[in-house]
C-alpha cells in the first residue's frame, strides 16, 4: 500500500484545495477508514490554519499540543473521524468532527462542556469469556458490560475521561439520528420505522425530516439524541 497521496486523489470528504500543489498526507491505518477521515496534521494546517507548512505542523503535533479524544496524539497522520473531539489546550478551544450537507468532514466548535464527552455507535457485539458482551464501536473502541442492554446500531454518550456511558440513543422510532452517507448526508431527521430485508440488501431506515420521509440503509443512519440532537451541528453555509 502507497504512503503517498497526491491531492487530486484526496477522499471526497476531505475538503482541501487540490491544485495548489502535487501532494499531501495520507492518513495513518488507525480508527477511521482512510475515506472517511482526515490526517491530524491537515487538520492543524489547513482546517484550523495553525501553522503555514508540514514541517510546522509537525513540529506542533508532535509536541503534544493537540489533543483527540482526550489523548495527545503525535502522528501527524492520525485519522480523525465523525465525531472524534479535537482539543487544543493552548488556546482553550474545541471542535468535533461532523458531515456537512455536502458529505465533507468539518469542525464544528463546542461549547464548555461538550469536549468531556463523545457518541459513539455500536457496530457490532461479541460474547467473550465470562459471558460478558464486548460492544464494538465505530472509532475503534471496545467496551465490556456486564449486561447486554445495546443493541447493534445504538449509540453511546462516552465520557473520554474514563469511558462510561453517560446515555444510550437507540436506533428506534421517534430518535434522532444524523445521516452519514448517501444523498441526504449530513442532515438530521427522526426515525419513523426500521424495515428488515429478508435478503443480502441491507436493511432500510424510513425517516422524516421538515415534513419531508426518505429512506436510507441502517449503516448510514447513526442516532444522536432523543427529541433532539444532543451535539452541536455544523453551521449552514449560504453561498
Amino acid at each position: 500500500m502507497s504512503k503517498h497521496l497526491k491531492r487530486l486523489a484526496t477522499p471526497r470528504a476531505v475538503s482541501i484545495e487540490r491544485k495548489v500543489a502535487k501532494w499531501t498526507m495520507k492518513s495513518s491505518p488507525g480508527p477511521h477508514s482512510a475515506d472517511k477521515s482526515i490526517p491530524l496534521g491537515i487538520i492543524v494546517r489547513d482546517y484550523l490554519s495553525l501553522c503555514d507548512t508540514r514541517s510546522e505542523a509537525k513540529k506542533i503535533v508532535s509536541s503534544g499540543a493537540v489533543l483527540v479524544d482526550n489523548i495527545a496524539r503525535k502522528d501527524i497522520k492520525f485519522p480523525c473521524g465523525l465525531m472524534d473531539v479535537i482539543s487544543i489546550p493552548k488556546t482553550n478551544k474545541s471542535y468535533r468532527v461532523m458531515f456537512d450537507r455536502r458529505g465533507k468532514l468539518t469542525l464544528v466548535p463546542l461549547k464548555k462542556g461538550e469536549e468531556k464527552w463523545k457518541l459513539c455507535r455500536i457496530e457490532n457485539k461479541t460474547i467473550i469469556r465470562g459471558g460478558k458482551t464486548q460492544l464494538n464501536l465505530h472509532d475503534g473502541r471496545n467496551l465490556v458490560v456486564d449486561k447486554d442492554q445495546h443493541k447493534s446500531g445504538d449509540s453511546l454518550k462516552l465520557s473520554l475521561s474514563d469511558n462510561k456511558i453517560m446515555d444510550t440513543y437507540k436506533l428506534d422510532n421517534g430518535f434522532t439520528a444524523l445521516i452519514t452517507g448517501g444523498g441526504h448526508v449530513g442532515e438530521i431527521a427522526k426515525i419513523e420505522e426500521i424495515k428488515i430485508v429478508r435478503s443480502s440488501k441491507p436493511n432500510t431506515v424510513l425517516l422524516s425530516a421538515k415534513n419531508e420521509k426518505f429512506s436510507t440503509i441502517k449503516d448510514y443512519v447513526f442516532p444522536v439524541g432523543k427529541d433532539s440532537p444532543v451535539i452541536t451541528l455544523p453551521e449552514v453555509k449560504i453561498e
